[in-house]
């Protein structure tokens, strides 16, 4: 599937019915999931792969995955909500993707590749870290989206962990108003996608 045709079909994935602000709940949008997604699969994360998306929200990368050729896709969330959305939009786009409710400090299995847009920690300092802790843990390949000012402090946890950052991509991530302290109708936000082997 191209770029474009796979980001024609992600954005029929519904937002958050109900975002939570303690859950940093934002949609990654479909142009920048596709980028992500057919990045992985050219180098050959995607394919033949099984593919967990932690913090999956209604579930644009496992899908993605699913669709792009992944052997097996999962996506996991704390929100029961998102979980349900998420199932109806894979039965929809004809994705096969196992979804469920879990929190990802329990969540283990065995990956080939982890895809995910964790918290920034703009509620909740360090929120990102039990993410890329359980990703790092579960899968040799992790690729993440993190605040862009956040890349120095992640170099340095990247390591502790024995791993590093072996690519990495700038976007600019719009978040729309969903929450009454957000003061403008949009924001860009500079973020940055880590791939981690």
């Amino acid at each position: 599937m191209k770029k474009k045709e796979l980001e024609r079909v992600l954005q029929n994935i519904p937002p958050h019915r109900c975002p939570r602000p303690s859950l940093e709940q934002y949609c990654t949008p479909a142009s920048i999931a596709a980028d992500i997604l057919y990045t992985a699969t050219m180098l050959g994360d995607i394919e033949g792969c099984r593919v967990v998306d932690l913090g999956c929200g209604t579930g644009i990368f496992a899908i993605g995955a699913s669709l792009m050729g992944a052997s097996s896709a999962i996506g996991v969330d704390i929100d029961p909500k998102a979980v349900e959305d998420a199932r109806e939009a894979a039965e929809r786009l004809g994705a096969d993707v196992e979804f469920m409710v879990g929190d990802v400090k329990e969540f283990r299995r065995d990956a080939d590749t982890v895809i995910m847009n964790p918290p920034f920690g703009a509620q909740r300092r360090k929120a990102d870290r039990p993410f890329l802790e359980a990703a790092i843990s579960m899968a040799p390949v992790v690729y993440s989206i993190h605040n862009a000012s956040t890349t120095r402090f992640l170099e340095r946890m990247i390591a502790s962990l024995d791993r590093k950052i072996a690519f990495q991509k700038s976007y600019k991530f719009q978040i729309p108003h969903l929450f009454e302290f957000h003061e403008k109708s949009k924001k860009d936000i500079d973020v940055v996608l880590l791939r981690i082997c």
